[in-house]
């Protein structure tokens, strides 16, 4: 009852804050996992193979650095809430674009300045949200950030299960300009980080020097997020191909399988972020992390919807579990003049270091006569105990005072 008590005792700034962060990542993923669903469709209409088309996967991963880099950099000087704005609106565009691309090239072109654009959104709304609240909301509402990202994939299922049949991959992508929507509830209702309008009186420290002066717990961060990115992309991006390519299940099939997966996805990200601000972040992410081993022979070699279905919400419960507690973990380990660029920075430069994951995970299913759930396991077992061990030697600053951490930043 603590917990609710506590939601509501928000002012309506923070709630909206909240509400506008999480939105904002569900609509983003939504963007990006549309084109997961729909390679196989993409390739035909080219002339090529799954494994070519999912270069643009591989692109969109590899991009996002920049847009974290740029648009982190961005939100420390001119604060988060506009340069939040910005930067979904620009990825509305591109996403749009896509449907109208005449070749792959320019598909694949597209696809890369999305990843710009979609690379600076999660950092932004973390940082905003995590210096709104008060500390003692930070685990529940980081698993509620997190779950965006499998809410957008569930969103984007549902979509693929009731219209790409009737719009086709092209439509698809159009649909992808609902986010810019998003922009005028943040506009109307959401206020700027306290913590950033704590520093506005002050000479502007450059952040990039702060990832400088703190390279040990940087390298730490994107060490970390690479192993977590192997860890959800290798579990998630092929999936739906797997479906399709080793099962021969048709839209319907695969959307309600992929659907069912993504409310497990959302379970565990809201389930470990409300349990770390009782275990801990360390713990909760190494418990989530070996709650996946037992479930992969279900997960990966399961020969019926029914079995294949359960293993997926159960991979996902534990994969996104132990994502849930990441928004959180990261703005506190962060040095504060550097909290909207180094956590996005981590995560996709982290991306960009596991980019091509999609791309191998193909090479090595076809490789084996299409066997996409020997490529799913191997990323999913090895990555959760890379993440078991690397969480355990690293260090935890939960409830970190981010106000304190403010008027302490050196000029």
């Amino acid at each position: 009852m603590s917990l609710i008590a506590d939601l509501k005792s928000l002012e309506p700034s923070q709630r909206s804050a909240i509400w506008a962060s999480y939105l904002g990542w569900t609509l983003d993923a939504f963007d990006f996992f549309l084109m997961v669903f729909m390679l196989s469709a993409i390739g035909k209409e080219f002339g090529t193979d799954v494994k070519t088309v999912s270069q643009g996967v591989f692109l969109t991963l590899a991009a996002r650095p920049i847009g974290a880099f740029v648009f982190g950099w961005l939100a420390e000087r001119f604060g988060r809430r506009p340069v939040l704005m910005a930067d979904i609106i620009l990825f509305s565009i591109f996403e749009f674009a896509s449907g109208f691309a005449p070749t792959l090239t320019s598909l694949l072109v597209l696809r890369f300045l999305f990843g710009v654009a979609m690379g600076g959104e999660w950092g932004l709304g973390a940082s905003l949200v995590m210096e709104s609240i008060p500390a003692r909301l930070r685990g529940p509402i980081s698993g509620l950030l997190q779950s965006g990202y499998p809410s957008g994939y569930f969103v984007a299922s549902l979509v693929y299960f009731l219209l790409f049949d009737i719009i086709g991959w092209r439509g698809m992508f159009m649909v992808g300009v609902a986010p810019a929507l998003l922009v005028l509830l943040i506009r109307i209702h959401v206020k700027e980080s306290p913590v950033f309008e704590a520093r506005s009186g002050k000479a502007r420290v450059n952040p990039f020097a702060e990832l400088l002066r703190y390279w040990k717990i940087t390298l730490y961060m994107i060490v970390l997020m690479a192993a977590f990115n192997a860890f959800s992309h290798g579990t998630q991006d092929l999936y739906p191909t797997f479906l399709q390519q080793q099962h021969h299940f048709g839209t319907h099939l695969t959307g309600t399988l992929t659907a069912i997966m993504n409310v497990g996805a959302i379970v565990g990200g809201i389930g470990f972020g409300i349990w770390s601000e009782r275990i801990g972040r360390k713990r909760a992410i190494i418990v989530a992390s070996l709650l996946a081993l037992p479930v992969i022979p279900l997960w990966a070699f399961a020969a019926t919807p029914l079995l294949l279905g359960i293993g997926a919400f159960l991979m996902q419960v534990a994969v996104q579990g132990a994502w849930g507690i990441v928004p959180v973990h990261l703005n506190e380990l962060s040095p504060p003049a550097a909290r909207a660029l180094l956590p996005g920075f981590a995560y996709q430069l982290g991306n960009l270091i596991m980019s091509r994951n999609a791309v191998f995970q193909a090479g090595i299913a076809e490789s084996h006569g299409n066997n996409y759930g020997l490529a799913l396991a191997i990323f999913g077992g090895v990555m959760a105990v890379v993440i078991v061990v690397w969480t355990a030697i690293g260090p935890e600053r939960k409830n970190a005072d981010f106000t304190a951490d403010a008027g302490e930043v050196q000029e």
